[in-house]
């Protein structure tokens, strides 16, 4: 078998390239190259070199990947006959997917890999655009761009834009993050002396006629604050900023403890907005919830006990560990058996010698404490086997808080209660209705109601007092009336 030899033919024209280089391609008998798109093909065949290509592959294959594997595999039987001398634009190692898929097959032992050299369209990139790297850059391919491989802040280097199709993927994946109209410039052929540089703006991008294989997109960073707000990054550097010494001394203050009401509440606006479906607003509260787990998280930092990082790494493990159907090599055929490998993994990593309440107190709601308590003591058989038995439960537990509602202590009273209560949050499980919801859907629609009452006795007389307990329960019934004519 027959080695292959990978050659950079580096950024741009034949000035570039280093003599060595140039020796070893005249010497060699046979050539091919990824694509005839480079000024030094051009040149080399005018001197008399034979070089082939595989652009015919890019027409027939319909994805960059489905061409670069079938180019791999084309070569791996070509130097079965012969040793081959394979071309590529820039460095071999920069932005070469070919090569590092044929790198994968040296280190599997298939092929013998020798590769040379040749200049990367970085350096001259760099010097075109007068950019030091040492700021912090990127480079991606724009053939594969993802809207969270982008990082605002750094100098961003887009290749492989080789068509306005591309260019089209690229400017709309860029748009998800950056605005319309931030700069970027289009650098062609950087080095050579076809060298070209235009500046549009971002929704030009795909408007440009000049687009090749030597195209390389830059995006500058964004420096404002206040342009890079749909960055991660920057929502955490508000926060610290809002509790650094020089913040605002009310964030600085908070504790864990101050904020759990603020917690409870953006939770209940967030159920309020997705119970609407309210889009605009479930984007707010969803916000308003996560500055909550940042709050948090930078009070752990702070405080030396924990970071976001350690945030992240635990629900991370957690999804990757109860996921092994998603994750592993465990196989599901519905949601139900999800949900049961979820308990069961669940329960796995819970404590062997703790209570099986452990973890279920809620203390912002009794009501879900007690849905929790039930729903876990009914995993290991405490239950009734229907909502027959709960139904008859309810009735037990309300007649003896009427006993003691006409002849009992406040403190008997409280008590009944509270069973009364409980046995209302089983029927609602047994029902799979979550009470805490209920209980929010019962109080708007109480105060929806009670603001139309409020309304009308504004028009009527101007004071509660005014009316009898019948004429507000009249209101209270046109009340009940008017808000089921608004659910039609």
């Amino acid at each position: 078998m027959h080695p292959i030899t990978v050659i950079g033919l580096g950024a741009s024209d034949l000035d570039q390239m280093a003599l060595g280089t140039y020796r070893t391609l005249k010497e060699a008998a046979f050539i091919i190259a990824r694509t005839d798109q480079h000024p030094v093909i051009k040149t080399l065949r005018a001197e008399g070199l034979v070089i082939e290509s595989f652009d015919n592959l890019y027409e027939k294959n319909d994805s960059f990947q489905q061409v670069y594997e079938e180019i791999v595999q084309a070569l791996i039987e070509m130097r079965t006959e012969k040793p081959v001398t394979y071309v590529v634009p820039g460095h071999p190692l920069v932005a070469e997917k070919t090569v590092q898929l044929l790198i994968e097959k040296e280190q599997d032992g298939v092929i013998q890999l020798d590769i040379v050299g040749g200049n990367s369209f970085l350096d001259p990139m760099f010097a075109a655009l007068r950019i030091d790297p040492i700021e912090g850059f990127q480079l991606l391919d724009g053939t594969d761009l993802k809207r969270d491989d982008v990082s605002m802040m750094q100098h961003v280097l887009i290749g492989q834009v080789y068509d306005a199709f591309i260019a089209s993927e690229v400017k709309l994946t860029l748009m998800e993050k950056y605005a319309h109209d931030h700069p970027v410039t289009i650098v062609t052929a950087a080095g050579s002396r076809e060298e070209k540089l235009r500046t549009v703006p971002l929704y030009e991008l795909d408007r440009v006629t000049e687009i090749d294989n030597l195209t390389t997109v830059y995006v500058p960073p964004v420096t404002r604050r206040a342009d890079r707000l749909k960055e991660w990054s920057t929502f955490r550097e508000i926060i610290t900023v809002l509790r650094s010494p020089s913040g605002c001394p009310w964030d600085r203050e908070q504790t864990h403890d101050s904020l759990k009401k603020y917690l409870i509440e953006e939770a209940h606006e967030l159920l309020e907005a997705i119970g609407r479906e309210d889009d605009e607003a479930i984007i707010e509260e969803l916000g308003d919830v996560l500055l909550q787990v940042f709050l948090h998280a930078q009070i752990g930092e702070d405080e030396g006990y924990f970071s976001l990082e350690d945030v992240l790494e635990v629900v991370g493990s957690k999804m990757i560990r109860r996921h092994p159907h998603v994750f592993g090599d465990r196989a599901v055929n519905n949601s139900e058996e999800v949900v049961q490998n979820w308990q069961a993994i669940k329960e796995a990593e819970k404590s062997k010698t703790g209570s099986l309440l452990d973890g279920q107190l809620r203390p912002s709601s009794s009501l879900l404490t007690s849905y929790n308590y039930q729903k876990e003591a009914a995993k290991v058989g405490f239950d009734w086997p229907n909502i027959d038995g709960a139904l008859e439960k309810f009735s037990e537990e309300w007649e003896e808080f009427r006993v003691e509602v006409a002849d009992g202590t406040k403190e008997a009273q409280l008590d009944e209660l509270g069973d009364v209560l409980f046995t209302v949050v089983n029927i609602a499980r047994f029902l799979k209705l979550s009470p805490e919801e209920a209980m929010i859907h019962a109080n708007a629609k109480f105060k929806s109601r009670f603001s139309f009452i409020e309304e009308g006795v504004r028009k009527g007389r101007g004071c509660f007092a005014d009316y009898t307990l019948d004429e507000l329960e009249d209101l209270w019934q046109s009340a009940k009336k008017n808000g089921k004519e608004e659910e039609k």
